[in-house]
């Protein structure tokens, strides 16, 4: 068995969309694995597919296909993408068509069965966190989608797809599932599936392994104009190296991976996923060349007996408005229009479930208990920034709050400009209620199409 190469052009939805052509032309790879889903994402999706049966899934996708589909045809690379939504055989209709226009024969997975939607009120779910029966929050509810692991996707690859979409699965899962079809892991090779768990995890997120949004040194990395995508090279013992393409830019180092491994990580010990659970602190880095990091020594335990599902829920209504205050007194005057807000609301009586206040190019990154600046250092500052949010349940107070920004431009304190045309615009909510569901409970279904049927 040989090594093989995965990389990552997508960390999420929005990413750069050179970055999938980058990885297919700019080096050899023999798959490509793209990552659009986020929990708010599958609401969004939801929303899109109740307006429009035919929508419901990443369409810069669909467009990303159409660009390197020859690529992928010439030098036999192979795509797992997540960008199927709520709708992964919408997703497939439209990369089929794209196929047939081009006159290019290509095979397409479909892994589906994570949407629990139509199913939700078979089940006793609570809130993995809070405990809270699903009951609170039932009337409310957008999405439900179970994160299916790798397995159904190297079904997919067993089949012959050359490209596979799911809907919800494990981020990891879409660049394991490779490893699984080429190597033939088993269910319980637990060290092997945690090797290709944490070889995911490390890929996932796109250039932020590769030297984007790096603090180490983050001034002398080079070229981020041009930064080059993360890629793994796997072995059939599970030990890896993570790269990129010769040429590209950014940088690969020990420390930079550590960052990218502590991204969402709750217990070192036990980062658990459909198909292990994987210990971090097993991992062994070591530089072994230039833009090269090796991982060693990992080790895995048994897969828990539930899918975690992620519920979205509506949760009442935002806006927030931005008003830019200069020198002179540049934070005493955001400071004062802080408080004539605070009055004006309460003298219309309006009330919300939360009021915030933050002033960037002051304290909002680190909140003004812990950043609060010195009057030496407010009187100096050129410029900053009053971002002012309400949110609550009653859309019309929310609204009515949005009257109140543009006023402060001429009855409010001096000097003073507006972030944007108009008065902010309220938005919905969309919050995140996670919980398990038994493994049995759900079935994850591979089908196969083909572009010359």
């Amino acid at each position: 068995m040989r090594m093989i190469r995965i990389a990552n052009g997508q960390g999420f939805w929005g990413d750069s969309p050179e970055a999938p052509i980058q990885q297919a032309r700019r080096g050899p790879i023999d798959y490509l694995t793209l990552d659009y889903l986020a929990e708010v994402t599958m609401s969004i999706l939801q929303k899109q597919r109740a307006r429009d049966p035919n929508t419901g899934y990443a369409r810069d996708f669909v467009e990303t296909v159409g660009r390197i589909l020859p690529d992928l045809r010439q030098r036999r690379i192979r795509v797992v993408a997540n960008a199927g939504g709520v709708n992964p055989q919408a997703c497939a209709e439209a990369v089929l068509a794209i196929a047939r226009r081009q006159g290019i024969p290509v095979t397409v997975g479909i892994v589906s069965g994570d949407d629990i939607m139509p199913r939700l009120d078979c089940f006793d779910l609570h809130n993995m966190e809070t405990g809270e029966p699903l009951a609170s929050i039932r009337d409310r509810v957008q999405s439900a989608n179970a994160y299916l692991g790798a397995f159904p996707i190297a079904a997919a690859l067993g089949r012959g797809a050359d490209i596979v979409i799911t809907g919800r699965v494990a981020d990891p899962s879409l660049a394991l599932a490779p490893m699984i079809h080429e190597f033939g892991w088993k269910r319980d090779d637990w060290n092997l599936l945690a090797a290709g768990t944490i070889a995911g995890h490390a890929i996932e997120c796109g250039a932020q392994s590769t030297g984007g949004n790096c603090q180490l040194d983050w001034e002398s990395i080079p070229n981020l104009h041009d930064v080059g995508y993360p890629i793994v090279e796997v072995e059939p013992d599970g030990t890896f190296v993570l790269t990129k393409h010769g040429g590209t830019g950014g940088r690969v180092i020990v420390a930079g991976v550590k960052e990218q491994l502590l991204y969402e990580l709750g217990d070192p010990r036990q980062y658990i996923t459909p198909d292990a659970v994987a210990d971090f602190t097993s991992i062994r880095l070591s530089q072994s060349g230039p833009d090269r990091v090796r991982f060693t020594g990992i080790k895995g335990f048994p897969a828990t007996e539930f899918y975690k599902v992620s519920i979205s829920y509506a949760a009442g209504f935002k806006a927030i408005g931005s008003l830019i205050y200069a020198w002179p007194d540049a934070y005493k005057k955001a400071r004062a229009a802080e408080q004539i807000l605070r009055k004006r609301l309460d003298c219309l009586g309006l009330r919300f479930d939360a009021i915030r206040a933050e002033f960037l190019g002051a304290n909002a990154c680190h909140g003004i208990g812990a950043a609060e600046p010195s009057p030496e250092i407010a009187d100096q500052l050129a410029e900053v920034v009053l971002r002012f949010g309400v949110r609550g349940q009653d859309r019309a107070a929310v609204d009515r709050f949005t009257r109140e920004i543009p006023p402060l431009a001429l009855n409010g304190p001096p000097v003073v400009s507006g972030l944007g045309l108009g008065r902010p615009h309220v938005e919905e909510i969309v919050a995140y209620w996670p919980a398990l569901i038994p493994k049995s409970e759900v079935r994850p279904e591979v089908t196969i199409w083909q572009s010359e049927s």
